[in-house]
């Protein structure tokens, strides 16, 4: 790479009614997009608005769409995404924007609290430590799921968020996934009984995706009666559901492999 070379910058501008506007930034070894937003606001332009806080990759809140997908900038190298020397670096999709780079948040979490995202614990301070071992099922079934750091890469990503504005989102089913998983959780029918909308739409959309009937469907995912509908999932709430049937249900939702 010259060392003269010159990165053009097309960058979101403005509320959902802006427009990109062009920058030239001068292109180094092991830059980064965040780098690049930086330097921009730095030297060119002090009124762009953007988020950041730690810059190692722990709190997401750099996120961003770069070149028409959302990644994670102070961990996405220029080298990796840069298209013929040149960036396009928006907003994150599915969250009203605030201005320039920076979105209003308050749709993910407010959908993490509707999948009642929240630990309901059982036991009291005056028991002893809950022991999970670490080579458990249930525990080793979320080791991926756990570190989700709730940054809203996934949101923006997801196409069903784009046309449902009222689907949860991956980030909350995760985080409830997790929970149901969580043998000192007290709340699962609650639970359930909070994401059951999504869970029908889900086995709906699954069925027909695949070609099969929701009996088929439900069949093949191990489920002992196919749930179509929200009084099937109430029901199953009411007669409070295995930890088997759980995971069952939420592998579904959640788009796993059929078994």
């Amino acid at each position: 790479m010259p060392s003269n070379a010159n990165l053009d910058v097309d960058i979101w501008r403005g509320t959902a009614q802006g427009a990109y506007r062009r920058y030239e930034v001068p292109r180094q070894d092991s830059q980064t997009v965040l780098d690049v937003v930086t330097w921009i606001q730095r030297r060119l332009d002090p009124s762009l608005a953007y988020r950041f806080a730690c810059r190692v990759g722990m709190c997401g809140s750099c996120a961003m769409t770069v070149n028409g997908k959302a990644r994670w900038t102070c961990r996405t190298r220029v080298a990796k995404v840069v298209q013929e020397n040149r960036l396009t670096i928006g907003p994150l999709a599915n969250l009203t924007v605030v201005r320039d780079l920076v979105t209003d948040m308050r749709e993910f979490f407010d959908k993490w609290a509707r999948a009642k995202g929240q630990f309901s614990p059982t036991a009291t301070r005056r028991d002893d430590f809950a022991r999970i071992p670490p080579a458990s099922p249930a525990r080793r079934e979320v080791d991926a799921a756990i570190e989700c750091i709730g940054f809203g890469i996934c949101y923006a990503s997801c196409d069903v968020v784009a046309w449902n504005p009222a689907y949860l989102g991956p980030a909350a089913l995760n985080r409830a996934w997790t929970l149901v998983n969580d043998s000192r959780d007290g709340e699962q029918a609650v639970r359930l009984a909070a994401v059951a909308g999504v869970i029908a739409w889900r086995i709906r959309s699954r069925s027909r995706e695949l070609g099969l009937s929701a009996t088929e469907l439900a069949r093949k995912s191990g489920l002992s009666k196919p749930m179509i509908s929200m009084d099937h999932l109430l029901d199953l709430v009411q007669h409070f559901p295995t930890k088997t049937r759980w995971r069952r249900t939420f592998r579904l939702i959640r788009g796993y492999p059929l078994k």
